[in-house]
């Protein structure tokens, strides 16, 4: 009987540990567990917070350096001469007046004598041979011929002491220049006169003016 009292005894021991080590090992468990979710809970909130992002400032340009202006130029002022010394005085001698210039007549230089008067021919030059023969309408320019262009030269001869012409002048045209020339290269060429004379019979020359008609000669 009592063997086994002793026995019922060690085995209600041993029960009753048993049951105490599965309450520990529950207890444990539910703590550990209830840790275990907490802990989730906990980190689940940590890593749902929102994290905003750091919006970058736009950095406003700097403000542009005020450049000085450059100091003005100032010139520097003019050195006056401070100096208390006088300068010295000269004394200057006036000389006298010069004396006045008398003027000296000077004699007029004696006056050309007059010119001699021109001589007068006593005896006018005349020509020589018919003047009708130096121009005749035989000589009439072809072109005006052809055109039957007419009309009257007046000319005048300068004439030299050897009774040869020296120059022709038109005194009144024709209207052709191409008569009035040749008129005058033909006078140039046949005219000729005996000169003039002198009181002291010397040959003098003269002029000599006419005039010529150009007529278209018949056919």
């Amino acid at each position: 009987m009592a063997y086994a009292d002793q026995e019922m005894s060690g085995n209600r021991i041993a029960a009753f540990v048993v049951v105490a080590l599965l309450h520990l090992a529950l207890g444990y468990a539910l703590v550990t567990g209830l840790a275990y979710e907490g802990f989730k809970q906990v980190m689940k909130k940590v890593t749902t917070v929102d994290i905003k992002k750091e919006e970058k400032k736009e950095e406003k340009p700097p403000p542009p350096k005020k450049v000085a202006a450059p100091p003005p130029i100032v010139a520097p002022p003019p050195k006056i001469n401070v100096s208390t010394v006088s300068p010295p005085i000269q004394t200057v001698t006036t000389p006298p007046p010069p004396a006045p210039i008398v003027p000296v007549a000077v004699p007029a230089p004696p006056s050309a004598p007059p010119a001699p008067p021109p001589k007068v021919a006593t005896k006018p030059l005349q020509p020589k041979g018919n003047p009708g023969n130096w121009v005749t309408n035989n000589d009439y320019p072809t072109r005006a011929l052809r055109e039957n262009r007419s009309g009257t030269t007046g000319f005048r001869l300068t004439v030299g002491t050897d009774g040869r012409p020296t120059g022709c002048d038109i005194t009144s045209s024709s209207g052709s220049p191409d008569l009035d020339s040749t008129a005058c290269s033909l006078l140039m060429r046949r005219a000729k006169f005996q000169p003039g004379v002198d009181s002291d019979g010397n040959p003098v020359g003269g002029s000599w003016s006419s005039r010529f008609r150009w007529v278209i000669p018949e056919e």
